[in-house]
């Protein structure tokens, strides 16, 4: 009776010798910045540095005087995209609530 399946040869060995790589830069940080407006409300913006960033109620405040009295403050530092998923969380908020909040994104100095 001959042999149904032949003598197959599967002999396929693969030295693979894989370095990890040192040279991985630490990812760009951030800067989440809110721009004032003559609108959204300063307990607006005092709430959304809470529930959002978990600022403290005394911090968020002060905060917001910056944003208020400034035009605009850096409310957070943080790698790309939870910069921009906390931006889009805020203006998200914003508009919810009936508020034309800004929030800008840019590439912090020393990243």
């Amino acid at each position: 009776m001959a042999n149904p399946t032949p003598d197959i040869k599967t002999d396929i060995e693969q030295d693979v010798k894989k370095k990890p790589r040192l040279d991985v830069a630490e990812p760009s940080m951030y800067n989440v910045i809110y721009i004032n407006d003559d609108v959204t409300t300063m307990e607006f913006v005092v709430d959304s540095l809470i529930e959002i960033f978990q600022y403290d109620h005394p911090r968020a405040a002060e905060i917001t005087a910056v944003v208020h009295e400034q035009g605009s403050a850096v409310v957070a530092t943080l790698p790309y995209e939870i910069a921009e998923q906390k931006g889009v969380e805020v203006t998200v908020m914003a508009r919810d609530a009936g508020f034309p909040l800004q929030i800008k994104l840019e590439v912090a100095e020393d990243s």
